[in-house]
């Protein structure tokens, strides 16, 4: 079944970067010269998506200002003969049908998938992590997107991660199943030994869901931190039907890791193609006094 329709849960309160995001929603932190938020639908809607749904709090009214028009600012770039930036500007508003809801309490990223129950409907979906930009050539989503459509089951976007980082991640039991593909069939949200390390494969930033998995939140007590975690949910399809885990391509940026933001700004500002150049003597040249 094609997968039309996305959620981006975005209540989270960024208290990794702090004091950045105290006034300012971590999503609309800038990769050089476009909020993160926007990177995140942009790679939605190159999987074919055109309705996204995202989940935002208290203090996050910049996203929703993000994707409005702004006929004030429109005027004055055509006026002052800026078509370019004007037509960039323009066509943020028409990438696709974007709609929002306020998640009233942070009780999860569960609890903020549940909130979207009536906007899905009876349809597959995909879930992007507000936190994680993923750049490559080809859309992270539009994987996962395949992978459903060729399986018929929830899928999860994984990555290898570092042996002394799994304890931070859900760990998952993965088996090889094709090119990049594996089954998935348990999981384990940030083991504390490693015994309890099932691999050190873990979802990262992205997964497809089947409709399902509302029934199955809806029973889902609280887990670590006293939140509803959306993991514990997936434990369930995954013991019961299987998933699949798909080793997507792309660079992912943890954006809500003050090193993911200068990793992100750093790797992108290199193939800008307004800065990349300026850039790259500047960082040859900084690079000669480290």
């Amino acid at each position: 079944m094609k997968i039309r329709k996305a959620v981006i849960p975005a209540a989270g309160l960024g208290t990794r970067v702090l004091p950045a995001s105290k006034s300012i929603p971590k999503e609309m932190l800038p990769i050089v010269d476009k909020p993160v938020i926007q990177y995140i639908v942009e790679e939605a809607v190159k999987a074919g998506i055109t309705e996204i749904l995202i989940i935002t709090g208290r203090g996050k009214g910049a996203i929703e200002d993000h994707f409005d028009r702004s006929p004030e600012l429109e005027e004055r770039l055509l006026a002052g003969g800026k078509q370019a930036i004007y037509d960039e500007i323009r066509a943020i508003p028409d990438l696709a049908n974007i709609t929002f809801i306020r998640q009233k309490e942070t009780k999860g990223l569960g609890h903020a998938v549940l909130c979207a129950k009536e906007f899905v409907g009876d349809e597959p979906f995909a879930v992007l992590y507000g936190d994680d930009v993923i750049i490559g050539e080809n859309s992270a989503t539009a994987e996962l997107c395949a992978a459903y459509e060729k399986h018929g089951k929830g899928v999860v976007g994984i990555k290898e991660v570092p042996h002394e980082m799994i304890h931070k991640y859900s760990s998952l039991k993965a088996d090889p199943i094709g090119n990049r593909e594996f089954l998935v069939t348990d999981m384990i949200e940030k083991p504390k030994t490693e015994a309890e390390v099932l691999s050190y494969y873990s979802i990262l930033g992205r997964c497809v869901l089947p409709p399902e998995i509302f029934s199955i939140l809806e029973h889902t007590e609280p887990g670590a931190g006293g939140e509803i975690q959306l993991t514990d949910a997936m434990l369930v399809l995954a013991r019961r039907d299987g998933m699949i885990g798909v080793d997507y391509t792309g660079t992912r940026y943890d954006m809500g890791n003050k090193l993911g933001i200068l990793q992100a700004a750093v790797e992108v500002g290199l193939k800008h193609p307004e800065v990349g150049e300026d850039f790259r003597k500047y960082l040859k040249k900084l690079a000669e006094t480290l």
